[in-house]
């Protein structure tokens, strides 16, 4: 059971004032500076708030041209029934309840309604009654929600409470008086506040609860006394005056026994005890903070069916209010003086009086008023009432009126009346209303046989008289209604009571689920409905709704919009919940045939499947911000550079590194696709979407694509514009609605409230839904806007929301507003008087239109299948007849003219084909049934597996001449989960003792002398070298000087190894030593070992009752363990029982092997008394037959003739029901009672034999009637000696195989019955072994969590160690850091004294100078950040600032300034000793720091031992704990009877001779550990004089170690001095040898000089290649240098030859033209010969261009 802790919580008074106005702010902050103490203000009595100043009203963004007065509030048509309390009754007219943001107080009496908004906007969460009725309490919800407290009846806001709870209220409540008011906050804080609500202070406070809290209540008869409850507990307060003040004391209530029940109802009794109501229906009485007891009616039956809404006491009477529609008057000194029993707790009692208001009344709060002098009631009905009720059972009748009627829960639908003032409204209540929103009244209300999720009101051009309605509801059905005045009826005239009537029209059925969305056409020729089964039926409308057909879309259909008559054509905008948006045109009525189905399949379809591009949004958003952050940080650093350029500063202008930015997100799309909301259309094709989850905040304009051959499902479209909608991140658009007469979009949230965003001449668009104005509505929680709806002439506007609620608004006009219509009712049809009423569908699990459709398609062909079946047969039967009929005619004939049978058989290949088709279609039958087949068979075998293998058939062998039997034990195979269980033990219990022993084992670890860690380190640091030695290296060209090298380095380091392991064996040698070297106060292992051996083994006697009984750790009992332990003795009572069984069953073949021996053998008896006369013949003793419970396991043995029997007896038991006929009966009674078969063996066949033998021995005797002769007598005789013989022998033998089976039988039987006895105990001890397990499982949950305890501690410790470790290493650290500091200080001392010199006459000078004391500043870099600027602005720009101490400035004799170097002082000395001062303050500070660094790692240590400290002690408590716990669970154990069965020569403890009666102080002991014990007193005696001896050896044996001893210490004295004294004549100091040898090879330098010479070969080498080079390089110079020279000589005469040339044409020149003529025709012929060369190399090109094109064609 549950142990509930009692929590005493207390909490402070608090000095919260009460807000006033700024005045008396200011009044009172001017008198508490005057007075030394601050005195309390009080409020005014008549101090009152401005109602305008505290109500939340619209809200409107800037620029918003939208007036706050947009809307103004008309009425409230809803009733939030389902909340919790929602009731308060001011006086006997007036009633007021919470309706979303606002308070409607209502008169019942005139249906009016007055209302106060909630002053935050974020909902209200109660609402309660002053007890005087003069004020009342209004508890919001919201961000710091406020308590309101109003006047009544002027609803003036009187006081604000301020600061009780975080989010919202849940409960509030008065105390008698009325001075104090209570209040409970919801989650996250759950805050109790008990309020001084007319001076707005709180005077106590406290939490009441960690999970939610319903009600707080004050005590009716102690106002100290307060009472709260909810969610699994019930809690008792007090406010009780202590010495530190007024406190606020909680005890939280024990439910004991009785289980943990959510408490809505309860009060507190006159006597302090506390009744309250249970989830089961009970009452439960408590006291003390404990249940005194459970009350129940009699007969164990609950006091209600369902919970107990509430509690009451009033006037000395108990009343109860359950959920079951009960209000019982219970007694209250029954229930007052009421006590258990018996161990129940239950006490059955009888209500006084009861009151049931029906079977659809959910009474949830009662609430009780005077009128006129008279006591009324009223109730709240969760089921959409408010009840006014007469509750003092008198003879009169009682009065039980319905005051108001309304919705029940969420409203789905509402629609307005195209004509006038008339909504009609359906909810899940199964009702539809129609309400007059003019005149604020309800007109009709109808009933159905299921809840509305769907209304549409019919345009005009459907019902000119606007009074047809469309209702969907959740089965599927759509029904048409009519609105109608009844008194226009013919002959009707005055006689209706109502004004309004509802008549049903028309009734179908197009959907099997709910329907979400009906849609009329705009010109109203077809009519649209949307289901959740994702299909959309259109009808065609007439006089009546006739069917269209029906089209599939992917997903359930959210909403139907058709497309505005500016659009060219009339198509269907379909938006489904996941995500798809569907367009279909209007389907033509003609051209569908429904002739089978409804289902349309050639309409043409667009898809348009969202994809969400959010993330994307998102991400180009971030790149934004990102790039706008740089720029403005890029100016930034331009700016400042300028001004630093202004201030005359030099600036490098390079540009800053910019930092690592953060990866920009990746784009994410949700799993499940968003749902759609809402939608519209804007153009043709294009529509608007708001989405919820993930993607909600955007409206999304999308564009179906004409790509309409593509799978719907693998589409992915994306809206190509996105409009962000502001605060609707969280809270999604749900609704979106027009009003055409003003330019406005209105839009329903999630949270309830309202939004309206002015259009213009715009169309929607980013500028135009920018601004918006804004009002909360519905609740906050659970209210969101379900639709919006205009009115027909846009002066109202109407909400529905989640919370039950329907709002009526004025909607602001420019005009003068109209004078107030009556309503105008929509006249009956003509000839509706005459009408029958239409058929209802009232089976939710009726077809609907398709799957009519579909049945009757069905039945016609089967009809017509029927048909041809039964022509197939007539033809058949006059076919067998024309045979039959010449088969007579053949018959008639002479039998010469006769035909063979075979004759008038067809063609034998007619026959096989039959006969293969028959086999084919056998083999398809079988591939058919295969899968069934194989089911039947796995099934076969599971049922085999489950009943027939777990269960060994128990057989029973009976004794052949006796009635002695032995029967097998029943077994079943053993449980699996101990095995299981058996294989897990080992490894949870050395988990928990690894995790025990991790402490123990990290301390051997850390025993190793840490002397070897540096030679570790060492020979790491040789051996990484060896590897680098062994390691290949890349071939390079080398010397033998070079590998002479290396040779030696490696034979050095051979013997460095060698020498290395010398060292290292010798102080594994001496560690070892050390090692084994017993401490001072150690005991020899061995003996530990022996003597721990002996504790073990010398055996614990003490009773485990005794109280210094302790438990080891192998000793100790847990779960595990004892199932181990029940295991093992299952197995062996099994594996026992196994064995017996076993045994009995070989027994039984022994008896199978006599009987067919002893067959055998009355076989040749009988063969024997064949040729003996009857009256020498012996009785044949009878063979042995086996008993049915012998063979068991034929009895689950079949095969198919036994099934098929089975089956045709299973036929046989059916047909005997109906009369038997003819052959048939016949036929039944021959298959199934026909004799059974002789067995061989049997009676029968026994007799059979012998009458056979008898003939044959008649007939022998009737065949040889001839004497026989002497000879022949005498042989016959011999062979009658012999047979005699056989006979009784043979006979003697069968009596003997009974006679020793018997035996064997009886023996096993004796052997049994011992082992029953064994088994018997066996069973006990299982017993035993079952309670004591569940008295461990009890106690494992405990037990489980101090281990857990102790292994998290154990854990924590080893954390706390490692940690403390590496403080000690990081602190030693630090030590080594402040000795080299210091040693570095003491270095910087000696080298100043050291530049002094002797005799310095300037050394106290400098002295000073050094030890000054100065602060040394270092400069800071000067940021390029604005505000490190202006901090950094007034600092100095020197790179190091000096500050003088004058306090600490040394001497006062000194004349000398210490910054001038005085006169006669070294210039180099002062200047050092001015940077060795530097020197020094840098190590001081350092040192300082250091210091302080090793300080705070000291206070770290510290604490963490502290907490190791009190870890361990921790830990040492809580093993404690466990070994309490421990103890603890062995008194529970000892606790069980255990049955002992004892003989009585076991019992030794008699009394005067005789049995005692009282065996309480007797003692169960075994004779072995009797004996054992006896024998171990003489053992000890034994041991006692040789541990005697060996201790007198041992003590002699010390003597002479302690003289060894001696001797060896002077040894290794006297060998220590010759050590030191030859090392001192050979190296004249100590030295250590191991140093020496290990730093005698410098191996690195070595190899660095076999380096060097590789490196200077390489180069040698290198350099002499590129001689080489430059060589061949220099000859090729040479060479093109000779070359170079030939070729100027060349040109040289070439230019001498041209002078020459030159200067014999110009004398050709001066001769004349007598050359022209020639020269003009040499050009000529150049000229011709230049075109013809052109010419011939055009052609030349062009055939080789032929060629090559010939060729790429070859190939």
């Amino acid at each position: 059971m549950e142990q509930e802790a009692e929590e005493d919580t207390q909490a402070d008074p608090s000095g919260a004032k009460g807000s006033l106005d700024e005045q008396d702010n200011h009044q009172v902050s001017s008198e508490s500076q005057k007075k030394p103490e601050k005195v309390k203000r009080r409020i005014p009595e008549t101090f009152v708030y401005s109602y305008e100043e505290v109500y939340s009203g619209p809200y409107a963004t800037d620029d918003n041209e939208i007036p706050t007065d947009l809307l103004t509030f008309k009425q409230s048509f809803g009733y939030d029934c389902t909340r919790p309390v929602n009731l308060m009754v001011m006086d006997r007219h007036t009633v007021g309840y919470i309706a979303g943001n606002q308070v409607v107080l209502q008169n019942l009496r005139t249906n009016y309604q007055n209302y106060v908004r909630s002053s935050c906007g974020g909902g209200i969460g109660f609402i309660t009654a002053h007890p005087t009725k003069e004020y009342f309490a209004v508890g919001e919800k919201g961000k710091k929600p406020n308590i309101v407290i109003y006047t009544y009846p002027s609803v003036r806001p009187y006081r604000i409470l301020k600061g009780g709870t975080e989010v919202a209220y849940v409960f509030g409540d008065f105390n008698r008086t009325g001075t104090l008011l209570a209040s409970v906050g919801s989650s996250p804080d759950y805050m109790l506040t008990i309020w001084d609500w007319k001076q707005e202070e709180t005077l106590l406070r406290s939490k009441a609860f960690a999970q939610d809290v319903y009600k707080v209540m004050f005590s009716a008869a102690n106002e100290e006394h307060l009472t709260t409850a909810g969610s699994g507990h019930i809690r008792f307060w007090k406010m009780a005056l202590t010495l530190t003040g007024l406190k606020l004391q909680g005890a939280l209530g024990r439910f004991g026994k009785t289980a943990v029940s959510d408490i809505i109802g309860f009060v507190e009794l006159p006597d302090g005890k506390v009744i309250s109501g249970a989830e089961w229906g009970n009452f439960l009485l408590w006291e003390g903070g404990l249940i005194k007891v459970e009350l129940c009616r009699v007969g164990r039956q609950p006091c209600h069916e369902g919970s107990i809404s509430q509690l009451i006491f009033d006037e000395g009477k108990l009343y109860s209010v359950g959920k079951d529609g009960f209000i019982r008057m219970w007694s209250f000194e029954v229930v007052d003086t009421a006590d258990p029993v018996d161990d129940t707790g239950l006490v059955e009692m009888e209500p006084m009086n009861e009151l049931w208001l029906g079977k659809d009344v959910s009474l949830n709060f009662m609430t009780k008023i005077r009128d006129h002098g008279h006591t009324f009631w009223y109730a709240q009905d969760t089921n959409g009432a408010i009840w006014k009720l007469d509750l003092t059972f008198s003879n009169k009748t009682q009065v039980r009126e319905r005051v108001c009627t309304f919705h029940s829960g969420s409203i789905e639908a509402v629609g307005v009346s195209p004509f006038t003032c008339l909504m009609a409204t359906t909810a899940l209540d199964r009702s539809v209303r129609v309400y007059d929103f003019g005149s604020n009244s309800q007109l009709s209300v109808t009933k159905f046989t299921q809840g509305g999720t769907a209304l549409a009101w019919a345009p005009a051009v459907v019902n000119p008289e606007g009074g047809q309605i469309a209702v969907g509801f959740e089965d599927g059905v759509v029904r048409i209604i009519e609105v109608y005045d009844p008194r226009l009826l013919p002959g009707h005239a005055g006689q209706a009571n109502e004004i309004a009537e509802i008549n049903l029209k028309q009734v179908f059925k197009p959907h099997s689920a709910a329907v979400t969305a009906l849609a009329y056409e705009p010109e109203g020729d077809i009519f649209a409905t949307g289901s959740k089964d994702k299909t959309v039926f259109f009808f065609a409308i007439e006089d009546e709704y006739k069917p269209i057909g029906f089209i599939r879309v992917p997903g359930p259909v959210q909403a139907l919009h058709w497309s505005p008559p500016s659009h060219d054509k009339s198509t269907l905008l379909i938006l489904c919940e996941n995500g798809f948006a569907v367009q279909v045109p209007a389907p033509v009525p003609e051209k569908q045939d429904t002739a089978t189905t409804y289902h349309i399949k050639n309409l043409p379809t667009q898809y348009f499947h969202f994809c969400s591009i959010k993330s994307k949004i998102k991400l180009e958003e971030e790149i934004a911000r990102r790039e706008k952050e740089k720029e403005e940080k890029e100016k930034a650093r331009l700016e400042w550079i300028k001004q630093q350029k202004e201030m005359g500063l030099e600036v490098e202008e390079t540009k800053e590194e910019e930092p690592e930015e953060e990866p920009l997100p990746d784009i994410f799309i949700p799993e499940e696709p968003s749902p759609i909301l809402c939608g519209f259309y804007s153009t043709p094709g294009k529509f608007w979407l708001s989405l919820g989850g993930y993607d909600s905040g955007f409206l999304y304009h999308c564009e179906f694509s004409h790509d309409d051959e593509e799978d719907p499902e693998k589409r992915k479209d994306e809206p190509f514009e996105v409009i962000p909608m502001e605060n609707t991140e969280n809270n999604p658009i749900h609704q979106i609605s027009f009003c055409t007469s003003h330019p406005l979009m209105f839009c329903g949230m999630q949270d309830g409230s309202l939004r309206a965003y002015p259009l213009g001449d715009k169309e929607v668009s980013v500028d135009a839904l920018k601004n918006y104005w804004y009002l909360n509505v519905h609740d906050n929680d659970n209210g969101q806007i379900r639709g919006i709806c205009l009115s027909h002439d846009n002066e109202s506007l109407i909400t529905y929301g989640g919370d039950g609620n329907i709002f009526a608004f004025d909607l602001l006009s420019e005009e003068a507003p109209p004078k107030e219509l009556k309503v105008i009712i929509p006249p009956p049809r003509s000839g509706l008087e005459k009408e029958k009423g239409a058929e209802d569908i009232k089976d939710p699990d009726a077809y609907t239109i398709e799957e009519y459709k579909q049945k009757k398609e069905y039945e016609r062909k089967m009809k017509e299948a029927e048909e041809k079946k039964n022509k197939k047969r007539e033809q058949l039967s006059a076919l067998r007849q024309d045979f039959v009929f010449l088969l007579q005619k053949n018959q008639e004939l002479p039998k010469h003219m006769q035909l063979h049978r075979e004759e008038f058989e067809m063609d034998r290949r007619i026959f096989e084909e039959l006969d293969r088709q028959r086999l084919q279609r056998i083999q398809s039958v079988q591939k058919e049934q295969a899968w069934e087949n194989e089911k039947q068979l796995i099934g076969l075998q599971k049922l085999q597996t489950q009943f027939q293998d777990s269960l060994e058939f128990t057989l029973t062998v009976h004794a052949i001449q006796s009635n002695h039997q032995i029967s097998t034990y029943s077994l079943l195979t053993v449980s699996e989960k101990y095995a299981q269980d058996k294989k897990h033990e080992d490894s949870k219990l050395a988990g928990f003792k690894e995790k025990w022993t991790a402490l123990k084992e990290t301390e051997q670890a850390e025993e190793i002398p840490r002397k070897t860690g540096p030679v570790h380190r060492e020979s790491v640091v040789f051996e990484t070298e060896d590897e680098r030695l062994e390691t290949p290296e890349v071939q390079k060209p080398t010397t033998r000087y070079i590998e002479s090298r290396r040779e030696k380095i490696r034979r050095l380091v051979e013997k460095y190894d060698a020498l290395k392991a010398k060292i290292m064996k010798r102080r594994a040698e001496w560690h070892e030593l050390y090692k084994n070297k017993p401490r001072i106060n150690s005991e020899n292992s061995k003996d530990a070992e022996e003597i721990k051996e002996a504790r073990e083994n010398i055996g614990c006697y003490r009773l485990k009752t005794a109280t210094n009984y302790t438990l080891t750790e192998d000793d100790r009992i847990s779960t595990e363990k004892k199932m181990m332990q029940l295991a093992t003795l299952e197995d062996l009572i099994h594996e026992r029982k196994t064995n017996m069984n076993k045994e009995i069953v070989s027994l039984r073949d022994l008896k199978v092997s006599t009987i067919d021996e002893i067959k055998s053998l009355v076989k040749e008896v009988k063969s024997i008394q064949a040729s003996l006369d009857v009256s020498e013949r012996l009785p044949i003793p009878l063979i042995p037959q086996l008993h049915p419970d012998e063979v068991p396991e034929k009895i689950v043995e079949y095969n198919s003739d036994v099934l098929l029997k089975f089956k045709e007896e299973q036929e046989a038991k059916a047909k005997l029901k109906e009369p038997l006929e003819g052959s048939s009966s016949r036929a039944f009674r021959h298959v199934f009672l026909q004799a059974p078969p002789v067995e061989e063996g049997g009676p029968m066949a026994q007799a059979g034999d012998a009458s056979a033998v008898v003939t044959e021995k008649q007939n022998a005797f009737g065949m040889g009637k001839a004497e026989p002769t002497e000879m022949e007598l005498e042989i016959l005789k011999r062979e009658k000696i012999k047979n005699l013989y056989l006979q009784e022998a043979l006979i003697k033998k069968i009596n003997t195989l009974v006679i020793n089976f018997d035996a064997e039988l009886r023996l096993l039987r004796h052997k049994k019955l011992k082992m029953d006895v064994q088994m018997k105990s066996a069973g006990l001890r299982c017993l035993t072994c079952c309670e004591e397990l569940l008295i461990l499982k009890k106690l494992e949950v405990h037990e489980d969590l101090l281990e857990e305890q102790i292994c998290a501690l154990i854990n924590e410790q080893e954390d706390i160690q490692s940690e403390l470790k590496s403080y000690l290493e990081r602190m030693e650290d630090r030590k080594c850091e402040i000795v080299m500091l210091q040693e570095r200080e003491k270095a910087l001392y000696a080298s100043f004294k050291a530049s002094l010199g002797e005799n310095n006459e300037f050394a106290d000078f400098l002295t000073n100078i050094l030890k000054k004391k100065v602060e040394y500043v270092e400069k800071e870099e000067v940021g390029r950040e604005a505000d490190e600027e202006n901090e950094n602005g007034e600092e100095d720009d020197e790179k190091h600032d000096l500050k003088t101490d004058e306090e600490n400035c040394g001497s006062e004799d000194v004349i000398f300034a210490d910054s001038i170097c005085p006169e006669g002082c070294s210039e180099d000395l002062f200047l050092n000793t001015v940077q060795l001062r530097q020197q020094r303050i840098r190590i001081e500070k350092a040192l300082a720091e250091e210091r302080k660094v090793a300080a705070d790692l000291k206070k770290e240590y510290d604490v963490l031992a502290i907490k190791a400290k009190e870890i361990e002690k921790s830990l040492d408590t809580t093993n404690g704990e466990l070994e309490a716990f421990q103890w603890e669970k062995l008194h529970r154990l000892n606790e069980l009877d255990v049955v002992v069965p004892l003989r009585l020569h076991q019992v030794q403890c008699l009394v005067d001779g005789e049995m005692p009666r009282d065996f309480s102080h007797t003692l169960v002991f075994t004779n072995q550990s009797l004996q054992y014990l006896r024998k171990r007193i003489v053992d000890q005696r034994h041991e006692k004089i040789m541990q005697r001896e060996i201790h007198k050896k041992a003590k002699e044996e010390h003597k002479q170690l302690l003289q060894d001893r001696k001797e060896m210490k002077k040894e290794i004295e006297r060998l220590t001095e010759r050590c030191n004294h030859l090392m001192m004549e050979k190296f004249g100091r100590l030295v250590d040898f191991e140093a020496v040898q290990v730093h005698s090879v410098n191996i690195p330098m070595e190899q660095m000089k076999v380096r060097i010479m590789e490196k200077e070969y390489e180069h040698f080498m290198e350099l002499k290649e590129w001689e080489e080079r430059i060589v061949v390089l220099q000859h090729q110079l040479t060479k093109l240098t000779r070359e170079n020279t030939s070729k100027l000589h060349q040109l040289n005469r070439f230019c001498h030859e041209k002078h020459q040339l030159e200067t014999e044409l110009e004398s050709l020149a001066a001769q004349g033209g007598k050359f022209e003529d020639s020269r003009s025709a040499d050009i000529k012929e150049t000229t011709r010969l230049e075109r013809r060369l052109v010419h011939i190399t055009c052609e030349v090109a062009f055939l080789r261009e032929q060629i090559n094109q010939g060729r790429v064609c070859g190939m």
